[in-house]
């Protein structure tokens, strides 16, 4: 029996949600699927980035495929995201990277050339 199917949701803090979800709109380029005062979700490449008003920050455990680390990187900071981590090398030509959004959970993007050779096969 395999009882995970794959990752679904990231589910991030949102204290404030309509400034988050409009934070979150902005920085993805994308309008949420579903947006109710409990809930907020986006579609993102096949899962879900959620925002729950009641949820504690996420301090970090997620990371989000990218395809060029270091514009991706930028890009979030731009917004006003702060760097926890600056891009950076972590082996087989995997780059890692983290930021914290305004609203104090962690983002991990993750450039892996292993993964999306695999993915499109």
């Amino acid at each position: 029996m395999q009882p995970l199917l794959g990752l679904r949701t990231a589910f991030y803090a949102a204290a404030d949600l309509p400034a988050t979800r409009d934070w979150y709109a902005r920085a993805l380029g994308i309008p949420p699927y579903f947006d109710q005062p409990f809930y907020v979700g986006f579609s993102v490449g096949g899962y879900e980035l959620g925002l729950v008003p009641d949820a504690p920050v996420n301090v970090g455990g997620v990371a989000w495929g990218v395809a060029d680390i270091k514009a991706a990187h930028a890009w979030f900071l731009s917004l006003g995201a702060v760097e926890v981590e600056a891009p950076h090398d972590v082996g087989g030509d995997i780059q890692f990277s983290s930021v914290r959004d305004p609203f104090g959970n962690v983002l991990g993007l993750l450039q892996n050339p292993h993964f999306d050779a695999a993915a499109t096969r």
